[in-house]
């Protein structure tokens, strides 16, 4: 078998990581943090939660970057060659970084709501009546990230999805420059 499975596994499933775990902060965590009858608390668990998932994360960033490379790698005389192969390639690594960055300022801003979690919240993204502003700013931006987050991880998936697609024979033999 002609390819790389272990980098093409490594590369969907930690976009899978992104995804999900994005997902399932913004919903699960962020929502079940929101429902503590203490507004400090409110913000603190939220927070907490999100420190424990970032060495994860962070761990899938770069098993997904690396993994990528390899991929990549294998796939340099199609990226050469194929119509689009190389156009897809630059909109899903500009997709990728920008994720990565926005994931990245989320992580930045989460750790000053932690800072600031004493003044409590309405829920994890909702700032209290009479919360600082660095507080306010923090969260509303937060509110916005978490979702903008796992659309970049699903736009990652799809694009990989639709590199999957550009592989089958027919795609390929249609697809090669003269």
């Amino acid at each position: 078998m002609a390819g790389n499975l272990v980098a093409r596994s490594v590369h969907d499933l930690t976009a899978a990581a992104w995804f999900g775990g994005s997902l399932m902060g913004a919903i699960g965590l962020n929502g079940a943090a929101a429902e503590a009858k203490n507004p400090a608390e409110r913000t603190r668990l939220s927070s907490a939660g999100w420190m424990k998932w970032a060495p994860l994360q962070t761990a899938a960033f770069a098993s997904h970057l690396v993994a990528d490379l390899a991929i990549a790698w294998e796939n340099k005389g199609r990226i050469a060659k194929q119509d689009g192969v190389a156009r897809d390639t630059v909109i899903k690594t500009a997709v990728t970084v920008a994720g990565a960055a926005v994931t990245l300022y989320a992580g930045i801003l989460g750790k000053k709501v932690d800072k600031l979690a004493d003044q409590g919240g309405e829920g994890a993204t909702e700032p209290r009546p009479g919360a600082s502003d660095e507080l306010k700013s923090a969260q509303q931006q937060l509110k916005l990230l978490q979702w903008a987050i796992p659309a970049f991880a699903g736009a990652v998936i799809i694009l990989g999805a639709k590199h999957g697609e550009m592989q089958r024979p027919r795609n390929v033999f249609e697809g090669l420059r003269s």
